[in-house]
């Protein structure tokens, strides 16, 4: 049976692909295709779903600052939202019950207040994966979704405990000694080398240390994950096990989408009443922006951070069972419910795919800040009048920036994505901003006074230069551009992307090393 499922995976995936849709929206269709057939999902593809879930939420832990949810535009707005959605929501509904409109009127007030707040969450996983398709998980508009995603996981974590009635052991106490295990967990993550203990020590850390130990005195298991993860996004090499997980979280992401369509039945009544549920969904984004436009972001960050958030979350599912087990609401609504919620992401994975376009359209329209009045978190970045621009601070990007300035004076800037670089950089007395070069909210937040007359790509990682000299041609760049390589094959891709002068950082390192030689010790040998 599960290889069935995997041949219609692949297939509907492959043609969401070619279509231009995310391939998330072909498994769920392939999940209700298969339903409607009599296939139903199996222990096997549901655990593996789990399991994806978990490792995608460990995999945020790693990339995580702590700082972030502490920002009140994080955790105040995914109050005030939560709150503001189960209010209006339970109101819509509750008009909709007075008109008599489908399996609504059998529902009371308290009913009808659950299923609101059920329907105020937005997909965790959905987010994620729309944010990485796009790679755009670092830009201001993904960090506040994440840090909303978050705080929304942790009120999810305290209704089930309370709902239920299960009170976490005695023994969740011991969780706050966690922090005590940073030190341990760090030297075994040293040692753990590039390969595939360190991929085994990551699942290690996020299905056993985070979800199994939460999971054993009460607690939410995801959260377990989320927070081990955290713990962990310090470490040097949280970025490199995050990539290492990659795939294998992505390949168990696919079961989750799959269950979805054939967690449930599709019914009439239930179709008809989860279309009841997707006219609700508009006032849950317009309250997303006002929220966002409240904390004074700007329009981009608000409207792109609100199509992201712009579904139903499987977590209403997750309510809705244990409401159905506790005889709180009927099972018909299990059916509205996962049909509304696998819509809603139908809908919203071709407007994130069209976020930038509804923008730039949008723009026109809606009323921006004034720059000073901005959230300080997303206000523009002024380059002054610098005419050289260094992309990348590491050792070749800071030596570049000494050289430049020793040629040319007080006219060169560079941009680094650590904050803690960017800190010793200004110490040392060179004018460093922070920022991520790869990242499109980044070029749309630069103003500068005057042209820009060249641009050094000196990022470690082919790929990031690459991506960053797209950003750059996009916006219509007319200065000089010059990139570093690691080999001929990186070299030839940068001059077909336009590159004035791309430089193989192995072949200059060697001329330079034969300079360095003959000067300090000026051999002498006669040429031949």
């Amino acid at each position: 049976m599960e290889l069935i499922y995997i041949i219609a995976a692949f297939l509907a995936g492959y043609l969401a692909l070619r279509c231009k849709l995310p391939p998330l929206v072909g498994f769920l269709v392939a999940g209700f295709a298969l339903n409607t057939t009599g296939y139903q999902s199996t222990a096997v593809l549901s655990t593996l779903a789990d399991l994806g879930v978990t490792l995608l939420l460990f995999s945020i832990g790693l990339k995580l600052d702590i700082k972030t949810l502490l920002a009140k535009e994080i955790w105040g707005g995914a109050t005030l939202h939560n709150l503001l959605t189960t209010a209006l929501f339970t109101l819509a509904l509750l008009a909709l019950k007075q008109l008599g409109l489908g399996m609504l009127s059998e529902l009371e007030l308290s009913q009808l207040a659950l299923l609101a707040f059920a329907l105020s969450f937005s997909s965790t996983v959905f987010a994620i994966k729309a944010l990485q398709e796009k790679g755009e998980l670092n830009a201001t508009y993904g960090t506040l979704a994440i840090g909303i995603l978050v705080m929304q996981d942790i009120f999810a974590v305290v209704f089930l405990t309370v709902s239920t009635g299960k009170i976490p052991d005695i023994a969740a106490l011991a969780l706050f000694g966690l922090p005590l295990l940073r030190p341990s967990l760090f030297k075994v993550l040293d040692r753990a080398g590039h390969g595939e203990m360190l991929v085994l020590y990551g699942v290690f850390l996020a299905l056993v240390a985070g979800a199994g130990l939460f999971e054993a005195v009460g607690m939410k298991a995801d959260l377990g994950a989320l927070i081990m993860g955290m713990m962990l996004a310090a470490h040097p090499k949280a970025s490199e096990m995050s990539k290492s997980l990659f795939n294998l979280k992505e390949l168990l992401l696919v079961c989750f989408f799959l269950n979805i369509g054939l967690s449930e039945e599709p019914t009439l009544d239930g179709f008809l009443m989860a279309m009841l549920l997707m006219l609700l969904l508009p006032l849950k984004g317009i309250l997303y922006y006002g929220v966002f436009n409240l904390f004074r972001f700007r329009v981009r960050t608000s409207l792109l951070g609100t199509l992201t958030l712009f579904n139903y979350s499987e977590f209403g599912l997750i309510v809705g069972g244990l409401a159905y087990n506790m005889g709180l609401l009927p099972g018909s609504f299990l059916v509205a419910i996962a049909i509304a919620v696998s819509i809603s992401f139908l809908i919203a994975a071709p407007l994130n795919s069209a976020g930038h376009r509804l923008y730039k359209d949008a723009s026109k329209w809606l009323k921006e800040f004034e720059p000073e009045k901005l959230n300080p978190t997303d206000r523009l970045i002024d380059l002054g009048d610098k005419k050289i621009m260094i992309l990348g601070m590491g050792r070749i990007g800071t030596g570049a920036y000494d050289e430049l300035v020793n040629r040319f004076g007080e006219q060169v800037v560079g941009i680094e994505t650590r904050e803690d670089s960017v800190k010793l950089h200004q110490e040392a007395g060179r004018h460093v901003i922070h920022g991520d070069a790869t990242d499109p909210d980044f070029w749309a937040r630069v103003i500068s006074r005057h042209s820009t007359d060249l641009i050094l790509l000196s990022m470690p990682h082919s790929q990031a230069n690459t991506f960053a000299l797209e950003q750059i041609r996009e916006r219509n760049y007319q200065g000089k551009i010059a990139a570093i390589a690691k080999y001929s094959d990186d070299e030839q891709t940068l001059h077909d992307l336009g590159v004035d002068a791309a430089f193989n950082i192995y072949n200059e390192a060697g001329s330079g090393f034969a300079r360095h030689v003959c000067e300090h010790l000026s051999p002498q040998i006669p040429r031949r």
